[in-house]
């Protein structure tokens, strides 16, 4: 795990002035790669490449960046872990005769540079597993290739700016150029409201993008950029309806059990100190289980905890710990501890970026760090396995819901909405604790919503929208093209249900989920390693009937089988807790005076994004404990914050 970033800019600059640029831009990620630091420059063509490493494999100068091939063609800086190197090294040798004497150490970065010798860059690419973004400059054909893994596991940002094509990690190191102009994307900036994050392949600011996950961009010598997609979700899809799996349902587990093993085992490969986060829930349990099945001593697992017993999985996790023998850490956090996190979220996620789990994520980042460089995750397993409670909503209500006319659907939310969640709440004093819903209020608000939709393309963006009509909360600014505007996903033969699950593995997954986890991560110099996002995973996934993943009204059913080998049911069976904190709360309370300072009048009408009444009443109905509208403000904040932080560079 590291961060690298580079330029090609085709004005006229002196050498020196190529190194200031560069080391400052490299700078900026020190904590992305805290072991050492590189550059290599092609003076001729305005090149430059910076590097910061996490050493993970390899821990010699060998595995050194920018990192230049054998033949002298390929120079390279690389993020992540290429899981099966050594087999692509054996592979090598084979095929071409390779002594181990060729080889000047074990990294997977030399690895892969022979790699692109012998084979090119595509058919590289498509043998590689793992999470990886490259960039490959070729000094043969003058070109540069950006290279983004499968999934979006490792970020890569890029754009051009005036004649100068910046690229990177994180967004903070392409403001050092001091040709970046940071103007604000109004489109982008819709998008974040209804996303919480700014999803690919926009970033915040006018002519920055993300490269798309599965995607290739070579800027060829004529700076012309040609962008090829290796890999997509749709196309597995796709694929995987020609090939179901038609083995049964005990078979279906016994295939996944040894996928899941042996990706597993391949991402155990370090150098340094590896361990996993532990939250009680089925995927971490499922990985941490296997990780110990194939570990001769106990492995090390991490967890926070919250007094607050509506936020608190650390008592299952210890269960889980005790149950497999691991070497469990836990911390309880109090709510200054998660607090003192929220002044520096700016800095870490770069753009803004409203996930309220990112603190729980970060503060058990810090506790992993304490003991261990890489950490496992199980993330993954929901997009994959039917695990959000969405893709149960679509399955079990949507086809129903469709049966009783629209008008009549659209009164019985109005009555529902009519009634504040503060109420709702109330009333389950009525009924036993046992049979209580947390924040009942919301979710019967966030259902009446999904009582109007009238298609089914309207009832998921209705469930995974902050802000239902983002736009008019903006002085300026009409959300631009995305996947779900473009209607890029039609897949015949794939239900309702299937294609949510696609959309959120193309968009909520990379863009959230994975963005929340590496950038949590990295600002403590942890490498974390997500074994379900094996692309060979992925593809088994979708070749299995939908009713391996939701039967009986239970999702995760095939990873839940898979779990039931290594611990008991009865520590497995309990319901979905999100990864969060009481942040509802903490606005009325301890963080009053935060929330004032960034959405107060003056402020607001002096920065002109927002339509200043609106803002106002929300936060007062929030305040009145009317309504609660924790996550629409956070959304908010967080772009307030980042706003703040980006005046101040």
């Amino acid at each position: 795990m590291c961060g690298f970033t580079g330029f090609i800019s085709f004005s006229k600059k002196d050498n020196d002035e190529i190194c200031s640029i560069i080391k400052k831009m490299n700078d900026t990620l020190s904590y992305r790669g805290p072991d050492s630091d590189g550059f290599w420059f092609n003076y001729q063509q305005g090149l430059a490449l910076g590097h910061r490493r996490l050493a993970i494999q390899d821990l010699s100068p060998a595995g050194h960046q920018p990192m230049l091939s054998s033949s002298g063609r390929y120079q390279i800086v690389f993020n992540g872990e290429i899981y099966n190197h050594l087999d692509l090294r054996a592979e090598l040798e084979k095929e071409y005769g390779y002594s181990k004497g060729y080889w000047n150490g074990h990294s997977d970065t030399e690895t892969l540079l022979s790699c692109f010798d012998k084979w090119g860059i595509r058919e590289t690419t498509n043998k590689m597993v793992g999470m990886f973004s490259i960039a490959l400059w070729d000094n043969k054909n003058n070109s540069l290739s950006l290279i983004r893994d499968r999934l979006g596991e490792k970020p890569l940002y890029y754009g051009w700016q005036g004649d100068t094509f910046l690229f990177g990690s994180e967004l903070k190191a392409l403001k050092k150029h001091p040709k970046f102009k940071a103007c604000i994307n109004r489109g982008a900036l819709a998008l974040y409201l209804r996303y919480n994050n700014v999803p690919s392949p926009y970033s915040i600011y006018e002519n920055i993008f993300k490269l798309s996950p599965g995607k290739i961009l070579t800027l060829t010598s004529d700076k012309k950029e040609v962008i090829t997609e290796y890999w997509s979700v749709p196309s597995v899809i796709e694929k995987a309806q020609d090939n179901i799996f038609t083995g049964t349902a005990n078979d279906a587990v016994d295939c996944l059990q040894q996928k899941l093993s042996l990706s597993i085992e391949q991402q155990m490969l370090s150098d340094v100190s590896l361990g996993a986060f532990l939250s009680g829930g089925v995927d971490s349990s499922t990985v941490v289980s296997m990780m110990q099945s194939l570990s001769t001593k106990p492995i090390k697992t991490f967890t926070i905890g919250f007094e607050d017993k509506g936020y608190n999985e650390a008592v299952h996790a210890k269960s889980i710990a005790k149950h497999l023998n691991t070497e469990h850490t836990e911390l309880y956090i109090t709510p200054t501890d998660a607090q003192s996190v929220i002044p520096s979220l700016s800095s870490i996620y770069d753009e803004p970026f409203a996930d309220v789990s990112q603190i729980p994520t970060i503060l058990v980042s810090q506790l992993a760090k304490q003991k261990v460089t890489v950490s496992l995750s199980g993330d993954g397993g929901d997009e994959l396995f039917a695990g959000y409670n969405r893709h149960n909503k679509i399955y079990k209500t949507w086809p129903k819901l469709q049966k009783i006319p629209l008008s009549y659907r659209c009164q019985s939310a109005k009555l529902l909405k009519a009634i504040s969640p503060k109420i709702w709440d109330s009333a389950q004093s009525l009924i036993p604790s046992r049979y209580r819903v947390r924040q009942l209020g919301d979710k019967i608000h966030k259902s009446a919503n999904v009582l109007g939709s009238s298609t089914f393309d309207d009832l998921y963006l209705g469930l995974i929208s902050q802000f239902q009509n983002p736009s008019s909360w903006l002085l300026a600014g009409d959300e631009i093209e995305n996947i779900m505007s473009s209607n890029l996903l039609k897949i015949p033969s794939i239900s309702n249900t299937e294609v949510s699950m696609a959309l959120d593995m193309m968009m909520y997954l990379p863009d959230d989920v994975l963005t929340k986890v590496d950038r949590a991560a990295m600002s403590q110099s942890l490498e974390t390693r997500v074994p379900m996002l094996d692309h060979r995973i992925v593809e088994f996934a979708w070749s299995l009937p939908l009713d391996y993943k939701l039967r009986d009204g239970q999702s995760k059913w095939i990873l839940k089988k898979v779990l039931e080998r290594y611990i008991p049911q009865n520590l497995i069976d309990r319901p979905k807790m999100g990864f969060s904190v009481p942040i509802d709360s903490w606005l009325r309370g301890p963080l009053y005076d935060w929330v004032e300072s960034l959405i107060n009048e003056e402020r607001l009408y002096k920065e002109g994004y927002f339509k200043v009444e609106m803002v106002r009443q929300l936060w007062k109905e929030h305040l009145s404990c009317k309504f609660n509208h924790q996550y629409q403000l956070w959304t908010i904040l967080m772009f307030q914050q980042w706003l703040n932080t980006e005046s101040d560079i």
